[in-house]
């Protein structure tokens, strides 16, 4: 009976186990695909031409394989033209040559043309070298556009990354899903690498790490674009301040010279002094051209030189006419204001006759 147990003991654990295996496995495999829809599929796009257009290395490609392409169109153009000459000449002289000469000049014409459009095929053909050569500059900057993408991918969790510029065909594709910008900036990186010093790359670490956080986390990235935009607007705000302050300061010193100025010649006259000046000056300008245009004798000379005299000196005496109204303005608007002071005085002392 011991003998017969034992067999049927192990098969019977063998069957648990068994079960609990599978039922481990179903589990795991449940947990997962839970997980996976708990965390949504990630999917992200690229525009590969935008990408190659911001891209330093791809530019001085394109600038290289243009310039041969130039060189190239040239040539064609040359045997283009070549060739017309070669008919405009047939054509000019088939009057005169034998039919011989004519098959002959028109079979030369043919095979320019067939080297024409080998030549063209060569440079420009489907497997031309304008194509052949372009595919093989730009190759390494794709493959490296690939490779920073697939790191981008693995580490951000993509589960698919598409082209905009391929053949798939995108209907509609967000904005936010868009990592081309990202790419670009990594290539960026990697150029920026190999031309900086030690301390250089440890201070692009830094920025790279700020960067990567913000990117990772757009709250974050708005919140510290929101305070970078009030910063600047409060810098903006006391700047616009500060030279409010300065032109209002001096616009208040101009009022205040412009006052004492303004006294000074009341006390000293000036004002009327520098006008009649100038009235006089501007007479005595004017007539000394209008002597040299009309171009005088000696005598019309000397009169015109006593009239100047007499002008000037019935100026001088306007001049000291109008300063002594001035004066006499100035002494009658002081008489009357110690006048009034004076009668101010005496009603305030009528009014409060205690005080004396």
């Amino acid at each position: 009976m011991k003998h017969n147990f034992v067999p049927a003991l192990s098969s019977k654990m063998k069957r648990l186990l068994f079960l609990f295996g599978c039922f481990l496995l179903v589990f795991s495999t449940f947990h997962s695909l839970q997980a996976q829809a708990a965390r949504g599929t990630k999917i992200g796009y690229i525009d590969m031409e935008y990408i190659l257009e911001k891209t330093p290395n791809y530019q001085q490609a394109i600038s290289q394989i243009e310039q041969k392409a130039q060189r190239w169109k040239q040539e064609i153009e040359e045997k283009e033209a070549e060739i017309k000459r070669q008919k405009d000449n047939l054509k000019t002289e088939q009057i005169l040559l034998t039919k011989e000469l004519i098959d002959e000049k028109e079979e030369e014409i043919a095979i320019l043309e067939a080297e024409l459009y080998d030549y063209r095929q060569k440079r420009f053909g489907p497997n031309g070298d304008f194509f052949v050569q372009k595919a093989v500059l730009i190759k390494p900057i794709q493959d490296q556009v690939f490779t920073i993408v697939q790191d981008i991918a693995e580490t951000r969790k993509y589960d698919f990354v598409f082209d905009k510029a391929s053949d798939l065909t995108m209907l509609f594709a967000a904005k936010r899903f868009d990592i081309s910008d990202l790419v670009v900036r990594q290539i960026t990186r990697a150029d920026k690498r190999e031309q900086m010093s030690k301390k250089q790359l440890e201070q692009l670490q830094k920025e790279e790490y700020k960067e990567d956080i913000e990117d990772a986390n757009p709250a974050l990235a708005e919140r510290r674009r929101m305070l970078e935009q009030r910063k600047a607007e409060r810098d903006k705000l006391m700047e616009d301040r500060k030279l409010a302050a300065e032109q209002k300061k001096k616009e208040q010193e101009e009022a205040r010279q412009k006052l004492i100025d303004e006294r000074n010649s009341k006390k000293t006259g000036t004002v009327s002094d520098k006008k009649d000046s100038e009235v006089s000056d501007k007479k005595n300008e004017s007539e000394p051209k209008n002597t040299s245009e009309a171009k005088p004798s000696n005598d019309d000379r000397e009169e015109k030189l006593k009239a100047a005299e007499e002008a000037k000196k019935k100026n001088l005496e306007e001049r000291q006419r109008q300063i002594d109204e001035r004066k006499k303005q100035i002494q009658e608007a002081k008489d009357k204001l110690q006048k009034e002071r004076e009668e101010k005085l005496k009603q305030r002392q009528n009014n409060n006759p205690n005080e004396n």
